[in-house]
Parts: C-alpha cells; structure tokens; sequence
C-alpha cells in the first residue's frame, strides 16, 4: 500500500544533522521510503492512504544499539546493598554480581525469558524504538548462549522492531572455568561460535576487553574466529582501564567499540580511520557514578560517529528509557541535542552494521518513523521521562498505541 504522510516537519538526521524539512511529505510503499521532501514539491501521487500528521515533528524510529536486555533473575538487592555501603567484593563473594544473573539465566526457561524480556522491550518502544540489538552473555556455555539468542530471535517475530543478535559468550568467565580463561576462549572459538553461527542466530560478535574480563589477546582470538565465520565484530573497551581495545577493535574493522570512558586520542585516530563508532553508554557511567568522561572533544576532532545506547542490563544500567539516554548523553557527556538524537538515529544504525537501510528519512531506506508532538527536536533529549505524545510508525504501518 502506498501511502501519503502529511503536514509534518521532519528531522531526516542525514549525515548525522537535523537536516530538517519543513511542511514536509513522506510517501512510503512496500515497507521502505519512496519519496521525502517539502510537501510544496511533492507531485501528484496515486496514494491508497493520505495521514494528516497534524505537524508533529517526524524524526527517524529510534535504534537502541546496545542492551543484554535479555537475563533472568534480578539484582536490585545488589543495588540496595551498595548504596548500604557493601563492596562489589563484598557481593561477589556473597555469590551476587554477574555470577547471580548467569545462574538465574541458565535456570530460566526459553519462555520465562522471552516474558520477561518481552515486558523490557516494551518499555523501549514506548520510547520510539523501532529497532534494537540484542547480546547474548548470561549463559557461557553452548545451549545457554543458544537459548538467549532464540530469545532475541523470537523478539523480533513476535514484536514489531528489527532487532540484530550479537554473540558475547566472551563476556565472563564461567564458573566451571575458573582459573582457565584461556581454555575457555578456546571453548568460544572451536565449538559456540561455529555452532551458533550455523543456526544462524548470530548477527555479530562481541567480547568484553577488561582486567576483570578477557585480555587484548584473548579477544583478538574471538575476532579472528568471527572474521573466519564471515560475522563483524563489535567490543566494549575502555570502560573501566586502558587496553587499548578500541584500537583492536579498529583493526578488525569493528562497527563499533562501546564505553570508552578510557580511550585514548590514539584509540580515536585509529576508531576513525576504519570508521568504527563510540557507542556511549550514559546510563552505567550513571548508575556506577563513574567520574572519567569519555574524551568527547578527541572523538569530535578525529570525526569518530558517536552512538548513544540504554545498555539494558540487570547489574550496571537497567534503564528502560532511550529517551533517558538521550538526556543523560546531554547533561553527562555534554553532547548537544542534535548530537544525541544522531546517536539514537543514524549513527546507531551505523553501529549495528544497518547505516545503509536504517537511522535516516531518506528515499529507499526502510519506513521507520516516530512522529512526535513537540516543539523541537530538542525536547526528545528536554524531558525527562514521560510519555511523549507520538504516532510510531514500523516498515510504513503504523502501529497501534
């Protein structure tokens, strides 16, 4: 069906800026964009459908490129216990930390996990979420990793968003590998990537590069397995001590490398060159009231795309607004709205591997809309929290309040 929107504004984030239409017109047929621009140019078109807009401000659907939003149990006595004053030690030791979630993960069901993360998920697109990367990592062994990922696999079925699977089996270490973690990357690299991959529930890998978690080493075996099998890979880096993952992750021509509170200006020249993106994650840097700012002026000198992500998860940042993000990419990072709203648009897009179909108003790409009653764009990242008034609209249907 061919259809014809109209009396809008839109902020079509090409090239990362507003680049705003005014009294603007949209035709979409079969699912994609077939026609953008001042409704004063727009010639006749044979529409089954005209939508009177009311000149709400249309911006592309959001794309959250980052969230674990799939996980069993609940970790929000941690929460309580640290503001108490007890150590992450402290937790760890109690059995609590990531430990807690990957027990309750492999003790779920495929279905408890789909309900509860069909619920998180909700809640995401009630922000305008139109499309969304799922990562595995609470399961760290072969038929648990596999259960995550159908789950993220049924997600997209089920709901209407695109949604992309990423591979982070190298996210911790099991307990039945304690003291071995190379064995462990080895168990990654010869059995669960090719496994999965086969089935085809992987879309990418990831893998943590930290003290606490896999080596510069360790993970460029992870890389050079995902290459072999044909799969991009992505890292979060830097978010707790220089490795110079991020620079790794360039080499392999990552899509993007994620946290970077500890990037260095070399880690920006080398993101830049192989047109990796910063994906910032604002909402763990506030929950663990973390005080190393990403280096935001380096990553803007260098012409590195910056993407902002929720990071969904039950430890360090179970935030369910992207919109939050948005204010919280502005007030922390000192990102300007139009910054953030391309970091939720076009340049996460970019960091799902997505740039070409996805992230932008423009004619061939995929119909996916929000069209906001607000006064500017800026508000998106303006208030904080709420309900916006909004038509979302997924490959050119809109969908149902």
């Amino acid at each position: 069906m061919r259809t014809l929107w109209q009396h809008c504004h839109a902020a079509t984030m090409v090239d990362g800026r507003y680049a705003i239409i005014e009294d603007a017109a949209i035709v979409t047929c079969a699912g994609l964009i077939e026609w953008i621009g001042p409704r004063s140019e727009l010639r006749p078109v044979e529409a089954e459908r005209t939508v009177d807009l009311g000149y709400a401000w249309v911006t592309p659907g959001l794309i959250d490129c980052h969230t674990h939003v799939v996980f069993g149990g609940n970790r929000s006595g941690e929460f309580e216990q640290r503001l108490q004053g007890v150590s992450y030690a402290e937790i760890a030791a109690q059995g609590g930390g990531i430990a807690s979630t990957v027990r309750a993960t492999r003790a779920a069901s495929e279905d408890e996990l789909f309900a509860s993360a069909r619920q998180r998920v909700q809640a995401l697109m009630r922000d305008g979420v139109t499309t969304l990367e799922v990562k595995s990592g609470y399961g760290l062994d072969l038929a648990n990793e596999r259960k995550m990922l159908r789950v993220a696999r049924r997600l997209a079925d089920e709901l209407p968003l695109a949604v992309r699977a990423t591979c982070l089996a190298a996210h911790a270490l099991p307990p039945e590998y304690a003291g071995r973690a190379d064995d462990y990357i080895t168990h990654i690299c010869d059995e669960m990537l090719p496994a999965l991959a086969a089935e085809g529930l992987v879309d990418a890998v990831d893998a943590f590069c930290e003290h606490l978690a896999f080596s510069p080493a360790q993970v460029e075996r992870v890389f050079i397995k995902a290459h072999e099998l044909g799969l991009p890979v992505k890292l979060h880096a830097e978010q707790l001590s220089s490795l110079h993952g991020s620079s790794l992750a360039a080499r392999y021509q990552a899509l993007s490398a994620d946290h970077l509170e500890f990037m260095t200006e070399e880690d920006a020249i080398a993101m830049a060159a192989a047109g990796t993106v910063a994906v910032l994650l604002p909402g763990a840097f506030y929950f663990l009231r973390e005080t190393q700012l990403p280096p935001m002026e380096a990553l803007r000198r260098h012409g590195v795309k910056i993407a902002l992500a929720s990071d969904l998860n039950p430890g360090t940042s179970p935030g369910l607004s992207l919109r939050l993000m948005l204010n919280m990419g502005c007030t922390l990072f000192r990102m300007t709205p139009e910054e953030a709203l391309a970091g939720v648009t076009t340049h996460a897009a970019t960091a799902l591997g997505l740039g070409d179909s996805h992230g932008s108003l423009e004619a061939g790409k995929v119909a996916d809309f929000v069209a906001w009653h607000i006064e500017r764009p800026a508000d998106l990242a303006y208030w904080l929290g709420g309900d916006l008034p909004k038509r979302v609209v997924r490959r050119g249907h809109e969908l149902s309040n």
